[in-house]
């Protein structure tokens, strides 16, 4: 057993000398001392034997007093204490004086129940006539060291640091938590002076208030009005509030200094002045209002922008600010807050202090108490009557110029001419979206001798650019449609256009066909375009199978045609990738709902104009919402010829004559007398051309319509004929300029054998 209590006074004698006369009165006297001892008193001798307690010791340790004389003293200690004790006990033999025992150790006692208690002793050494004994008073510290260990249970429950100093500004004790704050292990701090938690430069001002807390103690915080600093371990420096408390012990007064680090909240104090400055400073309107519309913000911009002042603004209703005709917009917006909801870029119209209006920006959002319920709302407001204005007339201007290039595009376009026995609808939609103006074109072109050429093309891209490149290339077309040149020709001459024109990644897709309806045949040469639809009255809508090249422009490809069979009175559907391209749609759906469409169309549409009306209703339904060019041609192939003739003959001089014969013949079963005359010189002369000029065989080909006669001459050269003025003294010259003079129209086409000449007469 042990203690680390001190008692005082020196060593006793317990003989006859103390008594000083009558030593049983002497022995009564100590025993009487003894029992009315307050703690417990255990008298051993020199071996360790018990030879006197007092009730004292009884009622302490549960033993009666006989069951403890002449035993151990060891019986009271704890048997994991009881060697050590022993030597301990031997030690104090050699060293007897008044101390308490085992100083700076947690001693226990041992009850007979067997229960532990922690106990504190003080020995004191006795000379008595049977030999030296050892007192020990052992007092029962159970309750002050519950008492202790509460309060340092509390202290570590503290969610700051603790640090608890004495009269000196030693640290005493410390919790947890101020290890976790200033990094250091509790043995490093403990015994250490609390300077060492404060940074250099204000250790000796910290000295001088400590001393002067020491003269004035009392609950209070540390440095009030003082930006206050920690230093850690690692010498990094926090910003920290101190309470001081003073703390009454029985080692003397001691301090306790609550620590807590403060950087959060300073940081958040930095971001709230920042932010405070921030809206001081905005350009826009700020101001903060409660539910039911009373302003309670107003910064400097919402003065410059409404005209009142913060006092004249705060307190009053938000409905001041809007005019007449918006007070139940104030309302709504109101109820949008009140419901929790963020109204962001809110356009509409306040009024100022004096009477102006304003077109604002108003963004609003809610405000919210720390349970989440909304209490009142935040706005930021922007003047923006200037854009308005810009908008106003950038939007005028806009038109301006959407007109201007519209006008520009559709005289690059061009109307297709009207085709006698052609019928044909055709719908153009410029993009809703941008300047809109494409690259979407088509044409329809009379090639003569019944045959018709038909052109689309879609130049990718958008803008001016790509409508200047569509006109340039709508023309070349055009012109090279007119010279007779089979659609491959035509597509690889425009290929070289598209080359030529050097602009940058420029694809131009296009389709030509040249409908021959005496043959029932249509010849296409497709560059990347889209399929071709045609309409029969037995097949209903089908794609024609054709072989499709690659777009125009990307060079060294070889473009092929093929003949495909269409019957007089089909129709062909043409269009660009505007009628059927969809962001959310996959193309081939697309394709197959407007063959759908399309069929129905024709099926029930009195005309090929209704139809390419209920076409466009069926593929866009919202006329308003594309944002590409939409093309859409729909052509009925002429009805066949009433009649039609052929002969070959050999490339000799006497074909002339054949010819005339043969012609003279078909034109009488035909009834058609009123133009035999010319048409007999006119097959004269181009026979007399290819006799001449040419090489045989020759073909004589003839068609007649209701209204037209035509005639064809077809030879093996592919030396195409050129008119001229022919003198006075030459024989030769005269034929062509006699064909031109006398036929309503004539030309010349190349074919894969050669060429054929035509001309036609009106009946």
């Amino acid at each position: 057993m042990g203690g680390s209590g001190t008692a005082e006074g020196a060593p006793c004698r317990c003989d006859a000398e103390a008594g000083e006369g009558d030593p049983g009165a002497a022995e009564e006297r100590f025993r009487g001392l003894l029992e009315a001892a307050p703690d417990a008193m255990v008298i051993v001798d020199h071996g360790g034997v018990i030879r006197l307690v007092n009730a004292q010791t009884e009622v302490l340790f549960g033993y009666r007093r006989e069951e403890l004389l002449g035993r151990p003293v060891e019986l009271l200690v704890p048997g994991r204490f009881r060697e050590q004790h022993t030597r301990h006990r031997g030690g104090y033999g050699a060293n007897r004086q008044v101390r308490p025992m085992g100083a700076g150790l947690e001693l226990h006692g041992l009850r007979k129940d067997g229960t532990e208690f922690p106990v504190e002793i003080s020995l004191s050494p006795l000379e008595t006539a049977d030999g030296p004994l050892v007192s020990a008073a052992v007092r029962d510290v159970s309750e002050r060291k519950a008492a202790e260990e509460r309060f340092r249970g509390l202290l570590e429950a503290a969610p700051d640091a603790m640090v608890i100093v004495d009269h000196g500004g030693v640290i005493r004790l410390v919790n947890a938590q101020t290890e976790v704050l200033f990094g250091y292990r509790r043995e490093e701090l403990l015994g250490r002076p609390v300077e060492l938690l404060v940074p250099g430069r204000f250790r000796e001002q910290h000295t001088r208030h400590r001393g002067g807390y020491g003269a004035n103690r009392q609950v209070r915080p540390m440095g009030a009005g003082l930006e206050l600093h920690g230093l850690r371990k690692d010498g990094t420096e926090f910003p920290v509030e101190i309470s001081l408390s003073p703390l009454e012990t029985a080692d003397g007064p001691l301090v306790s200094a609550a620590v807590r680090d403060v950087s959060e909240r300073k940081a958040a104090e930095q971001r709230i002045n920042e932010l405070a400055a921030l809206v001081e400073s905005s350009q826009d309107a700020i101001l903060a209002k409660t539910l039911d519309g009373r302003i309670t913000y107003w910064n400097a911009a919402a003065q410059r922008m409404y005209g009142y002042t913060a006092e004249e603004a705060i307190g009053r209703n938000v409905a001041v600010l809007a005019a007449a005709d918006h007070q139940e917009e104030i309302a709504a917006l109101l109820e949008r807050l009140r419901d929790g909801h963020k109204v962001e870029h809110f356009e509409t119209l306040r009024v100022t202090k004096d009477g102006r209006m304003l077109d604002v920006d108003v963004t609003l959002w809610p405000t919210r108490a720390s349970d989440d319920t909304v209490v009142g709302a935040c706005a930021i407001v922007r003047d923006i009557s200037d854009r308005k204005r810009v908008e106003a007339e950038l939007t005028a201007l806009y038109e301006q110029q959407r007109h201007i290039a519209l006008t520009l595009q559709r005289s690059l376009m061009g109307t297709p001419a009207a085709i006698p026995g052609l019928a044909a609808a055709s719908r153009y939609l410029p993009a809703t979206q941008g300047a809109g103006v494409g690259g979407d074109w088509f044409d329809l072109i009379p090639l003569g001798a019944g045959q018709v050429g038909v052109l689309i093309g879609d130049v990718m891209g958008r803008g001016l650019e790509a409508a200047a490149v569509m006109g340039q290339l709508r023309s070349a077309a055009h012109a090279l449609a007119k010279t007779g040149m089979q659609p491959r020709q035509l597509m690889q001459a425009l290929d070289a256009a598209v080359s030529d024109l050097d602009v940058p990644d420029q694809l131009v897709t296009c389709c030509y066909l040249v409908i021959a309806p005496e043959a029932g045949e249509v010849t296409i040469c497709s560059a990347g375009h889209l399929p071709i639809l045609v309409a029969t009255p037995d097949d209903g809508v089908r794609m024609l199978t054709v072989p499709v090249s690659t777009p125009l422009g990307v060079g060294d490809v070889l473009h092929q045609q093929t003949c495909v069979a269409v019957p007089p009175g089909g129709t062909l559907a043409l269009y660009t990738d505007g009628l059927i391209e969809t962001p959310d749609s996959d193309i081939e759906y697309r394709l197959n709902q407007l063959i759908a469409v399309l069929d129905a169309a024709l099926a029930t549409a009195p005309d090929l104009e209704t139809a390419a009306d209920h076409v466009l209703a069926g593929l866009l339904p919202d006329a308003q919402s594309h944002n590409d060019d939409v093309t859409l041609l729909l052509a009925r192939l002429p009805a066949a010829p009433l009649a039609t003739a052929t002969t070959h003959l050999p490339a000799v001089p006497t074909a002339v004559r054949e010819g005339r014969t043969y012609l003279g013949k078909v034109l009488a079963s035909w009834d058609c007398a009123q133009a035999a005359d010319d048409a007999r010189l006119l097959v004269s002369e181009v026979i007399t051309n290819a006799v001449q000029h040419a090489c045989g065989p020759l073909g004589l080909h003839m068609r007649r319509t209701p209204t037209e006669l035509t005639v064809e001459i077809s030879d093996c050269s592919t030396r195409l004929p050129q008119p001229r003025l022919a003198t006075a003294d030459e024989e030769s010259g005269r034929g062509l300029v006699l064909v031109d003079t006398l036929a309503d129209s004539w030309g010349v086409r190349p074919t894969d054998e050669g060429k054929t000449t035509w001309f036609t007469l009106r009946l």
